[in-house]
C-alpha cells in the first residue's frame, strides 16, 4: 500500500469529520478533501499535525513501519 493510500485510510478511519479534522491540522476543509481526492499531498507540518490528529504513526503512513 502507498502512502496516499494509508493516509487516506486513516482518514476515512478516524471517524472525524472534514471539518473536525481541518480544525485540528489548521488547514482548510477544502485542503483535507484535496489531500484525500487529488495528487496534492501535505507540507510536512500539515502531515505532522495529521499523524497526531489521527494519532498514527508517521512510519506507518511512510510504510516504514507496519502497524
Amino acid at each position: 500500500m502507498d502512502i496516499k493510500k494509508r493516509l487516506i485510510e486513516e482518514i476515512n478511519n478516524s471517524g472525524m469529520t472534514t471539518v473536525e479534522l481541518s480544525k485540528k491540522v489548521g488547514v482548510s476543509p477544502e485542503m483535507i478533501t484535496q489531500y484525500k481526492t487529488t495528487k496534492k499531498m501535505p507540507s510536512l507540518t500539515a502531515f505532522a499535525k495529521l499523524c497526531e490528529a489521527l494519532d498514527i504513526s508517521a512510519d506507518y503512513i511512510l510504510g516504514l513501519k507496519n502497524y
